[in-house]
């Protein structure tokens, strides 16, 4: 894979499409005005400019595979999120954004050795940038992942998430003829998966310890884990 570009200064990205992922998530998708590589579980910062010169910003990991002039970033909609409410209830296609971006080198997947990502909510993000990447190469084998989501309803990217790479685990409500009961992820979700991979945790504090607890006891070492928490910013 193409090494990303050296994070350059903010730009203005045109929004192309918003599309709705669930009740409380859209997906902006936006046409960067200077395009640069990104790799898979990086993320964008995005800034807004009120009148009165006010500013707020927040950060978004990339849905999208990389090698594209355009990006999609997933935003949960926060009650009182000054950022993420603009987001859902003003933003529409035509719109001009600023942005700031690829960041984090931690978090990111290298495209080469295979690995697993095990996210919680809105964590399968950054993850599945890894899978469509995996896809799209047509290495699919390359990317397993465990997703933990309290519902069907609140699954995102349904339409392309589920296959034979990713495993669902339904939390508080499984739908008919799932062959797993809803419950919390246990160590017997993850053990198919481990395998001989690196291992990307993203999710709550809570979920990313839990997974985390899981992974060390299935024997994954902890220099093959990498998490990524993250919280309510609004």
């Amino acid at each position: 894979m193409v090494a990303p570009a050296r994070t350059g200064p903010w730009q203005q990205a045109t929004v192309l499409e918003v599309r709705s992922e669930t009740p409380t998530a859209k997906t902006f998708r936006l046409g960067l005005s200077r395009p640069a590589p990104h790799l898979p579980g990086q993320h964008y910062v995005l800034r807004l400019t009120a009148p009165d010169g006010y500013r707020a910003q927040r950060s978004y990991s990339v849905a999208s595979a990389p090698g594209r002039a355009e990006i999609d970033l997933t935003v949960e909609l926060l009650p009182g999120g000054e950022v993420s409410e603009f987001l859902h209830e003003v933003v529409e296609p035509g719109d001009e954004l600023e942005v700031r971006g690829p960041l984090g080198g931690y978090f990111a997947w290298d495209g080469e050795r295979p690995a697993l990502g095990v996210a919680g909510g809105s964590g399968v993000v950054p993850l599945m940038s890894m899978l469509r990447h995996a896809r799209e190469i047509g290495r699919p084998e390359l990317v397993r992942l465990v997703v933990s989501v309290r519902s069907p309803a609140a699954l995102y990217y349904r339409d392309e998430l589920p296959g034979p790479q990713t495993t669902l685990v339904y939390t508080r409500t499984a739908p008919p003829g799932s062959p797993r009961p809803a419950g919390r992820l246990t160590a017997d979700d993850l053990a198919p998966a481990v395998e001989d991979r690196d291992v990307f945790v993203c999710g709550t504090p809570a979920f990313c310890d839990t997974a985390t607890g899981h992974l060390l006891g299935l024997g994954v070492p902890a220099g093959r884990i990498r998490v990524e928490r993250f919280g309510p910013s609004g």
